[in-house]
Formats: C-alpha cells, sequence, structure tokens
C-alpha cells in the first residue's frame, strides 16, 4: 500500500534582494514594494513512492531540497507543481518543539499536540504516562515549557511524535536528541515503529544511519532527484561523489541556496 505519493513535486521560493546594506532603506524598499524580487526552484521534479513499512533516507549537501520535501510530503508546504497524497496521519519532527505552546505545561502540550494531529483528549490521557516516562522530563512535565532546555522540549517532541503511532514519521535530522543512552532509545524506538510497518521519512547526514535504518533512499541535488532507490546502492554512490568532488565545490556547495533548505 502506498502511504505517500509524490509526482512532479516542484517548490518555488521567493528571494527579495535590496541593493543597499542599510536597515532603514532596506524596510522602506520592502514597504514600497521596490525589493528585487527573484525566484529559485527548491524542489523541482521530484517523483516518489512511500509504501507501508518503508523507511526512506533523504540525503545531499547543505540546500539540497532536504527540508523543503519533508515539510511538503508532511503537506506543511503546498507544491507550484505536481501533487503529493498521503494517506493516514502525519507526526512531522522537523524543528522539535517548534510548534509547543511556551507558557502551557509539558503534559498541557501533549493534549494540544494530541489535537493538532486529531486525536481525542480521551485517547491522549490514556497515552500522556507513557510519553512523560519515554522523554524523561520527570516533574519538570507540570512546568511551563519556557523552562525548558532545547534538550528538554526535544525529547518531548520525539515523545509525542512516536508514542501516539502515526501512519506516517518525517523526521529532519533529530535521531541526534539527547545524551547517549536517550539517542539509543531514541533508536530502539524507530525499530519497533519499522516492524510495525509505520512508514518513515528520515534527512540525516550519517550515511550510517541511512544504511542502518532505511531499506529506501533519495538523494537530492539542487532540489532534483540525483538517484532513488535501495538505500546501500544511493548511499555509496553519492560517498563516491562526495569523495571525487574536489574541495573547492564542496565549500561553495549550496551557493544561493538556503542552507537550511
Amino acid at each position: 500500500m502506498t502511504v505517500i505519493s509524490a509526482r512532479q513535486l516542484g517548490v518555488r521560493y521567493s528571494i527579495y534582494r535590496s541593493r543597499t546594506r542599510l536597515l532603514r532603506r532596506t524596510v522602506f524598499q520592502f514597504l514600497s514594494r521596490e525589493l528585487e524580487r527573484t525566484q529559485f526552484w527548491a524542489l523541482r521534479n521530484v517523483t516518489l513512492e512511500v509504501r507501508e513499512g518503508d523507511v526512506l533516507g533523504v540525503i545531499g549537501v547543505n540546500g539540497a531540497g532536504k527540508s523543503t520535501l519533508c515539510m511538503a510530503l508532511a503537506q506543511i508546504l503546498a507544491p507550484d507543481e505536481g501533487q503529493v497524497v498521503v494517506e493516514g496521519k502525519v507526526a512531522p519532527l522537523l524543528s522539535l518543539g517548534a510548534g509547543f505552546n511556551r507558557d502551557m505545561t509539558g503534559t498541557e502540550n501533549i493534549y494540544l499536540s494530541g489535537a493538532l494531529m486529531g486525536y481525542q483528549p480521551s485517547e491522549m490521557k490514556e497515552m500522556a504516562g507513557a510519553i512523560a516516562a519515554f522523554a524523561e522530563i520527570g516533574e519538570f512535565m507540570e512546568n511551563p515549557v519556557r523552562a525548558y532546555s532545547s534538550g528538554m522540549r526535544a525529547r518531548l517532541a520525539f515523545a509525542i511524535a512516536t508514542c501516539i503511532e502515526p501512519d506516517v514519521l518525517i523526521m529532519d535530522e533529530v535521531l541526534s536528541v539527547g545524551d547517549a543512552g536517550f539517542r539509543k532509545k531514541s533508536e530502539s524506538r524507530m525499530l519497533e515503529l519499522m516492524e510495525r510497518a509505520r512508514a518513515i521519512v528520515l534527512v540525516s547526514h550519517s550515511a550510517p544511519t541511512i544504511r542502518g535504518l532505511c531499506n529506501v533512499a533519495v538523494w537530492l541535488h539542487k532540489g532534483e532527484v540525483r538517484d532513488y532507490g535501495p538505500a546501500d546502492e544511493v548511499v555509496r554512490k553519492y560517498e563516491e561523489w562526495q569523495e571525487a568532488r574536489p574541495s573547492a565545490g564542496r565549500a561553495g556547495e549550496g551557493a544561493g541556496h538556503d542552507p537550511a533548505l
């Protein structure tokens, strides 16, 4: 069964440029619409499928379009070309804890996150204990999230997304959450989800992670698919390409692109 289908997917961004470095003048130009606007395709002609039981790895250098792909597959970004079809509930872990209400407690954010993903309060009440235990936050669960460290927020976000067992889990560089013990527990949780035939999309710069957790992979380069297929083969080609390109090319890779995309 196909869980995610992307067909000729394209996402375009507009970039506004100013000829002056003066902040006051730049603001005036923005308000008066005098800034120069250029557009670039963060993704173009991307076609892929994620089937039930698949763990799709996404690799590529900074600026390749990995995060944009995640946001498009999670249906956070609407495509400018093509289409994305998703079957089931999606839990995107793109910026861990970014969607939390900082004035609410950890427990309250569990209910809030569940509501945003379509779960009833009664359903979240049944899972709240397991989520809190996995996150290892202890008494801070009843404190406002603004008092949490970034690691605590990340652990809570990971626990919420994985304890509710979504149909699709989309993760952008989040397996490095917490200390070594928590990272090991996170990877074990991922393996549990895989055994229950959940579909996962995982962005990682770690070749061993992609090889160890993914059965298929897509290599993005400047917004387009460079290779797509069995994870071992795609990662091998990517590593060979990295080793072959000149150092100067590596330093300049992604020029003109937002490294967060």
